[in-house]
This record gives structure tokens, sequence and C-alpha cells, in this order.
């Protein structure tokens, strides 16, 4: 039996990047890109741009192990640079567009990034970015992203060390590169920060490995078929797009990017060509329902949504569209979605709202996933699956982590020595098996002793037919401990829009008087993270509304 073992043979090193090449010899003259309507690449484009830009980078001394940073929307360059950045031997990090300078400088300093690809309209906050480096540390150097989309940048601000456009990284690249395959299958591929919504960013790293299994692992959960048309309304940089830009190229796909997301966008991309799958935040579904759209989809559009639960009023009404909603849980520590609601034919015999609620629940673990639980956060024991006893939600396998850059502590804290990866997010297991998150382990409302779900709240407010928007949060109180704030959106062109008294006593119909926000603030629009978040409330509460109020720094996803 001794030659039952490993060899070179049976265990080359798992990556990604392989479906890239596997993509051009089988759908080499077929779309993978289509941008702006009339600009589009095919699969042999694509690899050989890819290797063109990999070539290049290894021309500019990038090597393996580095850090090469990327700042751009949903464009062709993006989508490319998930390939051509590991293929130098290089750790990619997508930065979220929408930071703040003081963040990306951190981020940037804090990853030793030795190069950064930057869109044009991502100069002026590059720029301020790079003024508040140490004084001692010295900023990547830059290649400048532009398209015929958008006014180009003339002259290079002189405070940037730029090196080149993109395109000219790819004119002067090698298409015959010979790529920087990894040395083994743990080796980094990517790098990417959380959104310090809870706490500070941390940078989370990936393996080829994990990323390989999550790639494929996706495509199975959501039954994706060859050649889907695939809407990119999902950030690239949120979670390197929930990893499929890689599973896209595996089942030879039409990557359609856009850098504008906005209902009419959406809509005109599903009719023109023909979008079979995206995915999206929560907000984005409830962007699309409310929406004037008068005539229903051509063909059904498969929706892959994770983040804050979706409320069921919200899930019924994206349906009724024609869209079809799976529901799924994530985080950047799990490269994409590990936990789906699979859903069952029986339950098509149901109620809508019983449908919809069925639906709401984040579901039982992907194929690829080891093992999903909930525990008693004292005990370590699995809860009770009676869809009533709460606890933490942990997971383990293949698509988990490394860990933080150099942050073991917090590796340690959260990768116990148990086996599991806690969570930090609170949720029940119902008597069929399936789990619903009901929390943040960290927004949990605690009011006089009582427990509130933030969650359950926002579902209640959502079903009010003047509602776009909430969030609940905490709200300090000297009495209660704390108590349940609801910031709402109100839908536009309201006859009559509902005053506080009238949300508070919506919600005393269906929750007990404990979970009833006692405080409400209406705003025009909540203010979100591309990803979806709601930001920090605090910077919500504008003091002609509510003056010198505190407020607790909750978020209310767990994306």
């Amino acid at each position: 039996m001794d030659h039952l073992s490993p060899c070179p043979a049976n265990s080359p090193p798992l990556t990604p990047l392989t479906f890239l090449e596997r993509a051009a010899t089988i759908y080499g003259d077929t779309p993978s890109i289509i941008y702006d309507d009339n600009i589009s690449y095919t699969w042999s484009q694509t690899h050989r741009r890819s290797l063109q830009i990999a070539s290049s980078l290894s021309s500019l001394g990038i090597q393996r192990g580095h850090v090469v940073s990327v700042l751009s929307p949903n464009t062709p360059a993006m989508y490319e640079l998930q390939f051509a950045v590991p293929m130098s031997g290089a750790i990619l990090n997508n930065i979220n567009i929408r930071l703040d300078p003081r963040t990306l400088s951190l981020l940037l300093y804090h990853s030793e990034s030795k190069l950064l690809f930057v869109d044009v309209q991502s100069i002026s906050l590059t720029l301020k970015a790079f003024s508040l480096f140490p004084k001692n540390a010295k900023p990547p150097r830059l290649v400048l992203i532009a398209d015929d989309t958008v006014a180009p940048l003339q002259t290079p601000p002189p405070a940037l060390d730029f090196i080149d456009t993109y395109e000219g990284l790819v004119t002067k690249g090698d298409p015959n590169f010979k790529w920087v395959r990894p040395n083994s299958e743990w080796d980094p591929i990517t790098l990417n920060y959380t959104s310090g919504t809870t706490s500070a960013p941390k940078g989370v790293v990936h393996s080829h490995r994990g990323t390989f299994i999550m790639s494929l692992d996706s495509l199975i959960n959501w039954s994706v078929q060859n050649q889907p048309v695939y809407l990119w309304t999902l950030p690239i940089f949120h979670s390197n797009g929930w990893s499929f830009p890689w599973g896209m190229a595996a089942v030879g796909g039409v990557n359609v990017c856009t850098r504008k997301i906005d209902a009419p966008t959406v809509y005109h991309s599903i009719d023109t060509h023909g979008v079979t799958h995206l995915c999206a935040a929560p907000v984005v579904l409830n962007m699309l329902v409310n929406h004037n759209r008068t005539k229903p989809l051509k063909n059904p559009v498969n929706i892959l949504t994770g983040g804050s639960p979706p409320p069921a009023s919200v899930l019924l009404k994206t349906e009724a569209i024609g869209f079809v909603v799976t529901h799924g849980y994530g985080m950047t520590e799990v490269c994409g979605v590990v936990i789906s609601c699979a859903w069952k034919n029986k339950w098509n015999k149901f109620p809508l709202t019983e449908r919809a609620r069925l639906k709401a629940r984040q579901g039982v673990r992907t194929v690829a996933m080891t093992e999903v639980d909930v525990i008693d956060g004292i005990t370590g024991i699995s809860v009770k699956h009676d869809g009533l006893t709460a606890g933490e939600i942990v997971v383990r396998g293949a698509c988990v982590m490394l860990g933080y850059l150099k942050d073991k502590k917090a590796t340690l804290d959260c990768m116990k020595e148990n086996g599991w990866l806690y969570t930090g997010d609170i949720g029940v297991i119902h008597e069929d098996g399936y789990l619903e998150i009901k929390d943040r382990s960290k927004d949990v409302i605690i009011t006089g002793g009582e427990n509130v779900s933030s969650v359950e709240v926002e579902s209640v407010l959502y079903s009010h037919p003047a509602v776009s928007d909430v969030a609940v949060v905490a709200r300090p109180d000297d009495f209660w401990g704390e108590t349940p704030c609801a910031f709402v959106a109100l839908k536009s062109g309201l006859e009559k829009k509902p005053s506080e008294k009238q949300i508070m006593e919506f919600c005393r119909e269906s929750l007990p008087h404990f979970m009833v926000p006692k405080t409400v603030v209406f705003l025009e629009e909540l203010p979100r993270t591309s990803t979806g978040k709601v930001q920090n409330c605090p910077t919500m509460c504008h003091s002609t509304v509510i003056p010198d109020v505190p407020f607790y720094s909750h978020t209310r996803t767990t994306n």
C-alpha cells in the first residue's frame, strides 16, 4: 500500500486561475465581457489580456507574495485583474471605492501594497489617501484605469508615482507569458479588508485552494449552468464578488459590467443582454421593486442575495416582477455564500406569505462546507432545533480564511482551538434543520433585560406600505439600558406620510411592546455603503431631527 499516496501527478495545487485557460479553449470565440453596450471581449481575448497584464507586472518587479491593490468599479479591467494579479504571483487586494481617504491610506499602508491600479474617477481619493501616509513610508506605485465611458485624465498629478495606463501595460505585456503557479494551494491569492463597521478593518487572507473550492461550490449551490449571462450588480471589490469572477470563467459565462448600479441600468441590462443571473444585497432588491417598471421581465432572472435577511414583503414583490430569489449567508472570512436556503419543491404549494417567510431564512450549509452549527456561547453545545433557542453561528470548511494579516490575536479570537470559525452572528435552527439569523452578537438590543432582534423589528417595518428602507439600532436609555430606534426612509410620491406615532402603532400590532421602537427618525435616504451596509448611525442623526442624542454604532448586515 506504500505506493498509494500523494504524488506530483495527483496533488498539483488547486487554483481558480486554471479556469481561465479552460474557458479560452472551450469558449474562446464567445463573449466573456460586455461593457457599456458597445465594448466586448471574448474569452480568448480575456485570457490573452490577463497574461499580458501579468507579464507587465512581472517586468515591473512584482514578485510572489507582493500585494497589488485595485481601486475600481466593475469595469473590464477590474474583472481581468482578478486573474492577472495572482497570475503574476502577487496577492490580489480589491479595495472598496467608497472608502474615506483615511481608511484607504490605512489599508494600503497596512498591506504594504507595492502597486495600485486606480480608476480615473478615484484619483482625487487616492491623492488624499497618499497625503496621509507616514512621512517615512512610500505609497504604492500607480497604474491608471481609464476607458471611453469617463473623461480621461490628461496629466497625472506629479504627487503620484505614475507608471502607465492599464491599456499601456496590456500592449507591453507578453501574451505567451508563463504565469506564476502557486507553490502550494495554501499560498495566499487574495487579501480583503472587512468593512470595519463593528471594529477596525482586518485583512482577510484567502488561499488558492479555498477560492478554487468556493468558486465551484457557488456554482453548484446556485445551480448555474454553462454560459449564463451574469450582470455585475454586486461590486467585485466586495469579497471578490463572492468568488463569481472565477466561477463565471469555469462555466464560460458572459460578464455584463457597468459602472453605475441603479434600477434603470439594471433593467436596461436585463432587457438588452438577456441577463440570467445577478447577485445583490437586499437594498438592491428594494431598489428594483420600488422602481416604476410597468412591464414584467421577459424571462426569469435569478438573484442570489445575502447580507441582512431580506424582509418577506420585499421577497414577495421581487418575485412578482419575475425574479427568482435565492437567499444565502456569507462573510468576508469565508470567500462567499456558505449557507443557503436550499429550496424544496413541496414548498411551492404553500401560500405566498409562507413561501416568503421560508425563503427569508438563511438555510443550510452549502456542499463544500464541512459543518455549520449554532452553539451556546457559554457551554459551546449545539442549541435546540426549535427555532427559538439562540446561539452564535459557527462554521468550518475549506472556504474559511487562512487568517487575518498581521493580526494573530484577532485570528485566534475567531478561529478557536475547537476547530470552529466564530462568525459573531446570532441565529437559531428550526426543527427542519434550517438556520435563521437573528442578529449580530454586537447588535442585539437589550432593553430592560429583554433581547430585541433588530432584524425582526426591521422585517415588520418593511411590511409597512409607506416604508422604503429601514435600520433599527440601539439607543442608550437611562432607565431601560437601551431601547430600539428606527431610522426610516419613506417611499417617494406619498400623498400622506405616516407620523412617528403611526409607525410605532403599526409595530405594536405585530410585536411585543418591548420590541417596538421608542424613537423613529425619518430620513430621505439611509446612508449605506457600497456593499449595502448601513453606515454608523451617529452619522444618520441630524441635529435638526434629534439634537444631541447618542447612538451606539451598530450596523445591520452580516456580510
